[in-house]
């Protein structure tokens, strides 16, 4: 069997060598490799039929389902970029990403987009929609110059030769917050999605025989790595739309789960339940992202499954996966963020360049094949993150670009690297990434505050949550109440603030003559004597 050099090929080999094993699981129904491989060729050929161009962008808007993974794999595999977005996202931010991606297809149901037709108009490249369900009642066309197909229709194309593709052109844009302003979109090659499900499935040892559930968005890195390491390994992918942390545990015991990938607040909730007793029978091992795993959660968990092996890991999106603690490190390191993943090389580097020596802070530099394409129609931003590595780095003959994180961190005199903090003010709840800038523009676009400024305050179980002070319009009183209602209309939940302070007068000003957050939070914890 070749090596796998673009994202199709994931699947078409594991259809090919086990083309009657379960790929998905969803909602009690199974889809075969061979079933789900003659799904994609089909969207393929349906979008080649609306005259889709390499490199065109192919929005994914839907719950986690088969048409969400067959709307991915189906412009991959015809050549176009898939750009999944998050549904958990208000109107307005879809709405953003489809404007700034530039997408000429938008795949979704026709529930979305009835709460998205209004804006669409924003969305000037949009030429397609495609929308999943019964093709009875399609609705009216939402602006002049824009179809709508039901995916039905769509799958009974003729077949069509796809775009011609390397595996270092662009497959995806993952959207993500950056530090300013509203999400980032960032360019994933198909070489890097095959070289992250190569790394990852190899130190997991995923195989034909696992489960692995798909708890996390499909818009998230690590939660599209599921399927890319499931189809890499001819392992059987579970999607989960869950309400409840139970549902979740539920699951993993109907489905008979071997591997889960989750973060922090969803592993604390997990925590605290009666697990029911055959998960401990067949889970094989439970890997962490997107925050530290609290000592005593992990704890909690292998007591619960002391048969499965804890993989404690940190990544990125601009890098897609950076490193892991090995299960068997967990007891003696258990802070640890572990080493660089297979086929990855992470440098600990000063301000200047060079080397930082054992446990010396520096910034984590993430160099090799995993390592993104850059940032979605924002070269001034992919030129900060995204640099020549100096050869005193590395000791590297060529220059060659890596991802600066932005992240401080340590590394002992045995190479394991420790997560020190951000240097940027980025928030992180429940797994997420939220710009401060772009809660504070939410808040502006309500008409109702003056001036604003957010950051994040610590929580037990979410890691962070947004914390906001705000001032009075020039023309009355702050109706608090009124304010909260309009975000959480508009912000996804994770965003709303948790706490509202209201002061009056101007927030007080940095050097730069901006709003500065880190005063106004030192003195807000010390007026509630945290």
């Amino acid at each position: 069997m070749p090596t796998p050099v673009l994202l199709p090929d994931l699947l078409a080999q594991s259809a090919e060598r086990w083309p009657h094993a379960d790929a998905l699981r969803s909602d009690g129904c199974a889809i075969a490799y061979e079933t789900l491989q003659a799904a994609v060729t089909a969207h393929r050929d349906g979008l080649l039929g609306l005259e889709i161009g390499r490199a065109d962008r192919v929005a994914v808007w839907l719950d986690k389902s088969p048409e969400t993974v067959v709307a991915c794999f189906g412009a991959a595999a015809a050549g176009a970029v898939f750009v999944p977005v998050n549904p958990v996202l208000k109107p307005m931010q879809v709405a953003h990403v489809l404007a700034d991606s530039g997408a000429k297809v938008l795949v979704t149901s026709r529930q979305r987009l009835a709460l998205l037709a209004s804006m669409l108009g924003n969305c000037a490249a949009l030429r397609h929609i495609v929308l999943t369900g019964s093709a009875d009642g399609m609705p009216e066309v939402c602006r002049d110059g824009l179809a709508l197909h039901s995916w039905h229709a769509l799958a009974r194309s003729p077949a069509r030769v796809s775009h011609r593709v390397i595996d270092t052109d662009m497959a995806a844009i993952l959207y993500t917050s950056g530090s300013t302003g509203l999400p980032k979109g960032v360019v994933l090659s198909h070489r890097n999605l095959v070289a992250g499900a190569t790394s990852v499935s190899s130190y997991l040892e995923n195989h034909p025989g696992d489960t692995l559930l798909a708890a996390l968005p499909l818009s998230f890195d690590a939660g599209f790595s599921q399927l890319t390491t499931g189809f890499h390994s001819g392992a059987s992918v579970v999607l989960l739309n869950y309400l409840l942390p139970r549902d979740v545990l539920r699951s993993m015991d109907r489905e008979r789960v071997t591997g889960i990938t989750a973060v922090p607040p969803l592993y604390i909730q997990l925590a605290t339940l009666d697990w029911p007793p055959a998960i401990a029978q067949h889970l094989r091992y439970f890997a962490n992202t997107g925050g530290h795993m609290p000592r005593e959660t992990l704890a909690a968990l292998r007591r619960r499954v002391p048969q499965a092996r804890p993989f404690l890991m940190y990544g990125l999106t601009e890098a897609f996966r950076s490193t892991y603690l090995p299960p068997h490190e967990v007891d003696r390191r258990p802070d640890s963020i572990g080493k660089a993943i297979p086929n990855a090389e992470i440098l600990v580097l000063r301000e200047d360049g060079t080397p930082c020596a054992p446990n010396e802070p520096g910034e984590l530099v993430h160099r090799g094949a995993l390592v993104s394409m850059g940032y979605w129609n924002d070269p001034e931003r992919t030129a900060e993150r995204f640099r020549l590595l100096p050869a005193r780095a590395a000791g590297l003959p060529l220059p060659e670009t890596a991802v600066f994180s932005g992240d401080t961190v340590r590394m002992d005199s045995e190479g394991f690297l420790y997560f020190i903090g951000r240097r940027d003010e980025m928030i992180k709840s429940s797994g997420y990434r939220i710009s401060p800038t772009e809660v504070e523009e939410l808040l502006y676009d309500t008409g109702l505050v003056g001036e604003c400024a957010a950051w994040g305050v610590a929580h037990p179980t979410l890691g962070q949550v947004v914390h906001v002070v705000v001032t009075p319009a020039p023309d009355g009183a702050l109706d608090v109440e009124r304010l909260m209602t309009i975000c959480r209309s508009r912000m996804p939940a994770y965003m709303v603030p948790a706490h509202v302070d209201v002061k009056t007068g101007p927030l007080p000003r940095n050097a730069n003559g901006k709003i500065d957050r880190k005063a106004l939070a030192a003195s807000t914890e010390q007026s509630h004597g945290h």
